[in-house]
């Protein structure tokens, strides 16, 4: 029987074990989470903390949203020789010819279009669109009807907020934070927070 254990019992969580129960691909899932409170994560049992996962036969996913606690995670279990899967939605739309690394959920409605690259730990939320030649590095979370247009970079550990557009031809570094609704019509060269329309330093 092939089991997926999910670090994180929230609902980022419940998102992810809804889409890995529609792959069809697991016939058990499990959480894990250090919050000793919580037993259930909707349908699903907790099943211990996270370092737990570790005397289990599963595979294992991390749905937590910090970038830095995700990735610290993910690559512990990949040290230990846990697998850790691609999750996509059967209701995303995402190109033959896009790369997907490990432990990237893909939610539902999501459109990833050819040419582009999604490194490992990334979230692409509902509805959140990255158009063709993108190419977003580690641990980025592309939030809920966010839009990336074409021939976009974003660094490692950013994240792009509800609503917000990237225009296209634009670089974004490493670890910003792209407030909801932001619209990015120039490159950004230095991290941090941006907001508004344009997007300006916070």
């Amino acid at each position: 029987m092939k089991k997926l254990g999910i670090i994180g019992a929230s609902g980022h969580g419940k998102v992810v074990a809804d889409i890995a129960k529609k792959m069809g691909c697991y016939q058990e899932i499990v959480f894990f989470d250090d919050n000793a409170d919580r037993v259930q994560c909707g349908d699903y049992p907790v099943a211990g903390k996270s370092q737990d996962i570790f005397h289990f036969e599963c595979d294992g996913f991390v749905a937590i949203g910090n970038a830095l606690v995700r990735q610290r995670l993910q690559e512990e279990m990949e040290k230990r020789g846990i697998h850790v899967p691609v999750l996509i939605h059967p209701a995303a739309v995402v190109a033959e010819d896009v790369q997907i690394l490990p432990g990237t959920a893909i939610m539902a409605g999501a459109v990833i279009n050819p040419g582009s690259v999604i490194g490992k730990g990334c979230i692409v939320n509902t509805c959140a669109s990255v158009d063709h030649d993108n190419v977003l590095e580690d641990y980025v979370h592309v939030a809920v009807g966010a839009h990336i247009a074409g021939t976009v970079q974003i660094g490692h550990h950013t994240w792009v907020g509800a609503g917000a557009t990237v225009s296209n031809n634009i670089n974004i570094c490493a670890n910003c934070m792209i407030g909801a609704g932001t619209v990015v019509c120039k490159s950004i060269v230095e991290e941090g927070t941006y907001v508004g329309v344009p997007a300006r330093k916070k």
